[in-house]
């Protein structure tokens, strides 16, 4: 491998961990149902930090960011995290839980979840996939001014939020965000492109652009094998290439999705590539800076 020119300790800004016995995840326990990013089966099983960390780390990674990952109870979720992250303090570890932002009672779910010393945002996903959405109705969110006023509460609590989306959502999602410019927005897995022929990753770019222009907007380069199992470096390439392009290196960061990218890749050949990918120039803001700043990361110490 090239050399990394990467001072600080290195961050995976985006990874699941979770014990089936200690926290319910419904999607987790159901048997022989394919999901969007394909079968699940091999990672229906306990997949706790010191699996993680021992790929993470012979990577040179230091601390990382959990995001929260369908749980039935996301407050226990969230409650189970931090204690994660209390016993390890070798390993910083902060995490993005769960909240629905359109509930009644946000102030109070917020109060609750701030309490936790590790939270530093929220997801609330909008879009995963056409079959599943249709069941969630999740892209609702977008038109629903609670929406709004809750991604602009986060803003003033200091909290940034994980944008989860497809691409034909990007320009409503945009005129959204536009009104919560003080909540910092993490898009993740570059903004799931699914279609990934030429025509495909031209719609991508252009509805990304619309993103891009926020900001508050930074990119993660995560979760792009969840709609190309059997990737290449030459099929990764244009998705690094343009993300790069619209939001610059200050805005984009690495970040793992393992244990789901697991199904397609090991971490090493998924964090070289990626890395490689990167012009070395900006590997020290895509596999460090931008996810310190973004998730105030403090790994000076």
């Amino acid at each position: 491998m090239e050399s990394r020119l990467v001072s600080l300790p290195m961050i995976d800004a985006h990874h699941h961990l979770w014990d089936l016995a200690a926290v319910h995840y419904p999607w987790l326990a159901e048997r022989g149902v394919a999901r969007f990013f394909g079968d699940p089966t091999p990672i229906q099983r306990d997949y706790l930090l010191p699996e993680f960390r021992a790929d993470a780390a012979a990577q040179g990674m230091r601390a990382s960011v959990h995001i929260q990952v369908g749980a039935a109870d996301a407050l226990q979720e969230a409650r189970w995290v931090e204690g994660v992250s209390q016993a390890n303090p070798d390993w910083p570890l902060v995490q993005v839980a769960f909240c629905d932002l359109t509930r009644a009672d946000l102030s109070d779910e917020l109060d609750r979840l701030c309490a936790l010393s590790s939270l530093r945002g929220l997801r609330q996903i909008v879009g995963r996939a056409t079959q599943e959405d249709a069941k969630s109705g999740t892209q609702a969110l977008l038109d629903q001014p609670s929406f709004v006023a809750g991604l602009q509460a986060l803003g003033q609590r200091g909290l940034s939020f994980d944008l989860q989306l497809t691409p034909e959502l990007m320009g409503k999602a945009a005129k959204v965000f536009a009104q919560a410019p003080d909540t910092p927005v993490a898009l993740c897995h570059a903004g799931s492109p699914q279609d990934r022929s030429t025509e495909g990753l031209a719609v991508w770019r252009q509805e990304l652009a619309k993103l891009a222009a926020l900001p508050q907007v930074s990119v993660k380069l995560s979760g792009l094998g969840m709609f190309d199992h059997a990737w290449t470096r030459q099929s990764f390439a244009p998705l690094v290439e343009t993300c790069l392009e619209l939001f610059g290196p200050a805005r984009c960061m690495f970040g793992s999705n393992f244990p789901v990218d697991s199904l397609y890749s090991d971490y090493h050949r998924l964090f070289t590539t990626l890395f490689e990918l990167v012009p070395p120039e900006a590997r020290q803001a895509v596999f460090a800076d931008t996810a310190a700043r973004f998730y105030r990361l403090d790994l000076s110490a």
